[in-house]
């Protein structure tokens, strides 16, 4: 059965959307459609969320860029939160992930939906692990049924889309922390789930309970990111078998989301050596059918600590050459600390540059054109048209103050090559 026919509020949402998502992605209405029933491409957009811009995910639209923001509970600050989110969408984020574990979760959630046309997303179990503490109680002491009622309270306030580390085993826990990897398990939900696994000596409740998650999501529209609960954390773990006992659990699990109408991305890996990106995506994408894939970097080196958007970026413009289609970005607090307003800026723009190579490399009309744009306004001085072309135009008006009107750049002044180069007159 077709997903669009299978899900109601899909095929609303993307009945209003066409005609925006036809010029923005240069696509055709039949390929968008057949390309969505086929899983390639997943349609960001819960009518809940009444400001939300719908969004394309997966091959051949656009690369987006996801911002992650969020409280913890060393920071927690709705009004600093409010501010990331802005400059996220300032800074050109196609998405943003609420990651929030403090404070009024309900409320900052609310708040966001409210002031956001981005999707939003979130991770439920954050919020499960939330109250389990709040009542005394271990972060993985919930009962499914608490976690099943909170994916449904998030899907009804307007989510988007949802990171469900449905494919994480008791057999791929084992094996993460058999004394294999180096690093064991660093993703939050993955560890939560680890442990409640341990705790109970039962299977994951997020896959026990799969066909229920389906049917509310399938009700509003929320794409499941089925989440990388054992991705790597390190580079010397990048393909180890814990890390591929995941991923093919997660192609199976893709394909039985799309008989139920219900759509999904695929979270792909954190640190993977430059040698092997190009395997990783490849592969990824084959063992799971194509499904959109989205990737946390990939971080190239696990000594970039600061610079941690750079080693993503890196590693992001290599995974959207060779297959990814939604970059998660880093920002330089990554591994240290919340990241603050001028963090999200910088892993924003990292993220997007990393998409600009990464679709320039493909041959994408948009991406080459840009280039060229840049190309044109460098050779004519054309500073209003470098700005236009660049990916931070603010940054280039703001660095050209006192030479944009000069014959020369403020560089090279009398020496510009350019202007060297030129016949006399």
């Amino acid at each position: 059965m077709s997903i669009i026919n299978a899900n109601p509020a899909l095929a609303q949402i993307l009945a209003k959307s066409l005609p925006e998502l036809m010029a923005f992605e240069h696509m055709s209405e039949a390929d968008i459609r057949s390309r969505i029933d086929q899983g390639s491409l997943a349609l960001l957009g819960n009518p809940k969320h009444a400001k939300v811009r719908p969004t394309l995910i997966g091959q051949p639209a656009r690369v987006k860029v996801n911002a992650n923001i969020g409280t913890s509970p060393i920071t927690s600050d709705m009004g600093t939160e409010t501010d990331k989110l802005q400059v996220a969408e300032t800074a050109g984020a196609d998405a943003v992930m609420d990651l929030s574990t403090a404070g009024d979760l309900d409320g900052i959630r609310e708040r966001m939906l409210a002031a956001t046309y981005l999707p939003l997303g979130t991770v439920p179990l954050y919020a499960v692990a939330q109250q389990c503490t709040e009542s005394g109680r271990d972060p993985a002491g919930f009962e499914p049924a608490e976690l099943l009622a909170e994916v449904a309270k998030q899907a009804e306030q307007g989510v988007d889309f949802m990171t469900l580390h449905c494919g994480l085993t008791k057999r791929g826990a084992e094996l993460a922390q058999s004394g294999s990897r180096k690093l064991g398990i660093v993703s939050r939900g993955g560890a939560i789930l680890a442990r409640w696994m341990r705790r109970t000596g039962e299977e994951n409740p997020l896959l026990t309970h799969y066909d229920e998650l389906l049917e509310i999501c399938r009700r509003h529209n929320v794409v499941i990111s089925l989440g990388d609960g054992l991705r790597p954390g390190a580079g010397i773990d990048a393909g180890d078998p814990a890390q591929w006992e995941e991923v093919l659990t997660l192609g199976i699990l893709a394909k039985r989301a799309w008989a139920a109408g219900v759509q999904v991305m695929i979270e792909g890996p954190g640190h993977v050596p430059l040698h092997l990106v190009q395997a990783q995506i490849q592969g990824i994408k084959r063992a799971t059918f194509g499904a959109p894939l989205y990737v946390l970097g990939p971080l190239v080196t696990d000594t970039a600590a600061g610079r941690d958007h750079i080693a993503g970026a890196i590693g992001g413009a290599m995974a959207a050459q060779f297959g990814a289609d939604f970059l998660c970005y880093l920002t330089p607090a990554e591994h240290l600390c919340l990241p603050d307003a001028k963090d999200v800026h910088e892993g924003v723009l990292a993220s997007r540059i990393a998409a600009q190579a990464g679709e320039t490399a493909l041959g994408r009309p948009w991406a080459v054109a840009r280039e060229e744009a840049m190309c044109e306004a460098r050779l004519r001085l054309d500073w209003a048209g470098m700005a236009d072309a660049a990916l931070d135009p603010c940054l280039v008006r703001q660095r050209s103050q006192g030479t944009e009107h000069g014959k020369e750049c403020g560089m090279c002044g009398k020496f510009c090559a350019i202007r060297m180069a030129e016949p006399e007159k």
